[in-house]
């Protein structure tokens, strides 16, 4: 796939950081973070993108992947507040409460285009299933919320068996049935989130795919 980004260098300190943002924004893509349930709600666009997006960050350690999605189109449905999404290595030490800071600073992007390898990121996320099978398996999602802002920090393996099953929601998606006139249909949901001691129902990130409107322009894959 290929994507365009923008691209900061942002300094705190005596450090520089590599952040990308996509050049255009998901606009019919929204999310609200798990409370304990959250719900990622994106149309064909948005979810292919953000597949698109989880795979350059699984071969992107040193980088910071940025996802404005607190202004898009507010959705009709879900409960909670629009939060951004934001995808980092556990590796590069990302603060959330450092986050604030370094998005101010997120001005005078230059352009940046790349491209996926979606063949890897397919033997990646096997891999990654594969081991999640063994009594010690750690290769979570860790989490956050801060500043309207969720966070997911992960390895090269859990964000590339992420970007599979937003590339199976946005290819497959649109072929549910209802889609047509405007009803949102699970898909996926975030893969192996660490999940909060004590107890409780699960935290889970709900990924539905749902066309945006007016619904009259929409028509599914084969007809």
């Amino acid at each position: 796939m290929r994507l365009r980004l923008r691209q900061f260098r942002p300094r705190t300190g005596p450090h520089e950081h590599r952040v990308v943002q996509p050049w255009q924004p998901l606009r019919h893509t929204s999310l609200r973070a798990p409370d304990p349930i959250g719900l990622l709600l994106g149309d064909h666009d948005g979810l292919n993108r953000l597949a698109g997006l989880f795979s350059f960050a699984a071969y992107s350690r040193h980088t910071i992947v940025h996802v404005p999605l607190r202004d898009s189109v507010p959705p009709d449905e879900g409960v909670g507040e629009l939060v951004d999404l934001v995808l980092a290595h556990h590796t590069l030490g990302l603060r959330p409460s450092k986050w604030p800071e370094l998005r101010r600073k997120l001005v005078n992007g230059t352009p940046l285009t790349v491209r996926t390898d979606e063949a890897r990121t397919a033997r990646d996320a096997a891999s990654w299933r594969e081991r999640r099978e063994r009594a010690d398996f750690r290769d979570e999602l860790r989490h956050a919320t801060h500043a309207r802002t969720f966070f997911l920090f992960g390895s090269r393996d859990v964000f590339a068996e992420t970007a599979t099953d937003f590339a199976h929601a946005a290819g497959w998606g649109p072929r549910q049935k209802g889609v047509v006139k405007g009803y949102s249909v699970l898909m996926a949901g975030l893969p192996a989130l660490v999940q909060e001691p004590g107890g409780g129902h699960p935290l889970e990130v709900l990924i539905c795919f749902k066309a945006y409107p007016p619904y009259a322009h929409f028509k599914r894959p084969g007809r």
